[in-house]
């Protein structure tokens, strides 16, 4: 349900980001508080810095500074030099007559591990959109440095990320930040519509619903002489548990967030299957090509979902909602009765562009001074909600909710740099470990 916003409307935007900055305390908002260039100039400028610069967080940033608020880009930061300096290059070119929105000075082009600490000091809103393993780190630091958030999804790989998304979540609502993330379906109308009337009761309880995420798959790096097996890693960080999830988390986590929207609420049980079927080989890393989750929710509703990504299957990608009353299908954006006569259908040639909408709300959020956006908890949930999945598959058993939330898995590295081992290795084959069901524990 969408959060009433908190207005200060007697504060001007320079008074409010200002006030923000103090109640990160002490050491921190003095240095802040004192540069140049903040909130500067007739217009008062939001700087902003990017922290991972693939092509998310370039389409990210593109759309930041497409927002009518005067939003320039101050701060790089990527672990990949050839990273940022493409990013950089296609940001130039994408904006035409905002190319002078990009200010980012060679000085504020942070290359490393570490880079995010020196970006986010320099701006005023921060973009997260690195690899999701590195999401905690990268948004305790914002958080800690009073910062607003765009942050992409999903924004942890493992139950110990998810409970510190969900602590720095509850310090940005105490320090009123804006935090928005990229579950941009809850920024997009027809979906607003859809799940408004599911509320509001047109079709009756929910009780059943399914969920698909099924194509293709995504991009492979050929492993290159000279790269160590962090930045081999870091280079294919799709097909690694670690840094992304796995795809039901990377990017099935969408439509489980549409199920948890509309039921409103969060599942307290899983189980599945899943394996590697095609996409074999150690090209591929550890993750599977195929999962299929049963979830179950507190209200006795039932979600089917699945993801696969195999190359010549069908492909689709929409949501089903089943009430006492009707049918919500979500992407033709019609509600239906259970005899399939229309009750509701949303004209989706009025629909809008969700990507550039989530950025346009929270920029004119801020530059109204007002702290409206709370996203990082509900998506740490649905973070959880695909990692629960994934347990489900993996191990093959009945996984409660509680008990994953709270076990502490935690799969990232000891430590980070390009010498350092990640925390899974290949064997004398070069073959990652994979998850085998009925064998492999869920946590």
């Amino acid at each position: 349900m969408k959060q009433k916003p908190f207005r200060q409307s007697a504060q001007s935007r320079r008074d409010f980001v200002k006030n923000t900055a103090l109640l990160t305390g002490g050491v921190m908002a003095a240095p802040l508080l004192s540069r140049a260039n903040y909130f500067s100039g007739a217009d008062d400028v939001i700087n902003i810095a990017l922290i991972g610069c693939g092509g998310r967080g370039t389409g990210a940033a593109t759309q930041a500074l497409s927002t009518k608020q005067n939003v320039r880009l101050v701060a790089m930061a990527d672990a990949f030099r050839d990273r940022l300096d493409s990013s950089y290059n296609n940001l130039i070119e994408a904006l035409d007559e905002n190319k002078g929105r990009v200010q980012v000075k060679e000085d504020h082009k942070f290359i490393g591990f570490d880079a995010y600490k020196q970006a986010i000091a320099a701006a005023d809103v921060v973009i997260l959109t690195t690899p999701p393993g590195f999401r905690p780190i990268h948004f305790e630091e914002a958080v800690k440095q009073g910062k607003h958030v765009f942050m992409e999804k999903p924004v942890a790989t493992d139950p110990n990320g998810v409970q510190r998304v969900l602590a720095a979540a509850q310090t940005a609502k105490a320090k009123k930040l804006n935090v928005v993330t990229g579950l941009q379906r809850r920024y997009q109308t027809s979906y607003r519509e859809l799940i408004k009337r599911v509320h509001d009761g047109m079709i009756g309880d929910l009780v059943s619903a399914q969920a698909w995420w099924d194509n293709d798959g995504v991009w492979v790096h050929p492993r290159q002489p000279g790269w160590t097996e962090m930045e081999y890693q870091m280079r294919n960080w799709y097909y690694f548990v670690w840094l992304c999830g796995d795809h039901i988390t990377e990017q099935h986590i969408h439509n489980l967030d549409v199920i948890n929207w509309a039921m409103d609420g969060f599942p307290v049980q899983a189980q599945g299957m899943g394996g590697r079927e095609v996409r074999k080989g150690k090209d591929y890393g550890q993750i599977f090509d195929h999962h299929y989750v049963e979830f179950h929710y507190g209200n006795g509703a039932i979600l089917n979902s699945q993801c696969r990504h195999i190359k010549g299957a069908m492909s689709k990608v929409d949501e089903l909602l089943v009430g006492t009353k009707g049918k919500v299908y979500c992407d033709a954006a019609k509600i239906t009765d259970l005899k399939g006569n229309t009750l509701y259908q949303f004209d989706k040639s009025k629909d809008n562009q969700p990507y550039q909408n989530e950025h346009d709300e929270l920029f004119a959020a801020i530059a109204k001074g007002e702290f409206k956006y709370q996203d990082a908890e509900r998506t740490a949930k649905s973070t959880m909600t695909s990692i629960l999945g994934r347990m489900a598959t993996y191990s093959g058993q009945v996984v409660d909710w509680d008990k994953a939330i709270n076990c502490g898995m935690n799969l990232l590295p000891k430590t980070f740099s390009f010498d350092a081992q990640p925390s899974v290795l290949p064997d004398a084959e070069g073959n990652y470990p994979v998850a085998v069901p009925g064998v492999t524990k869920f946590c």
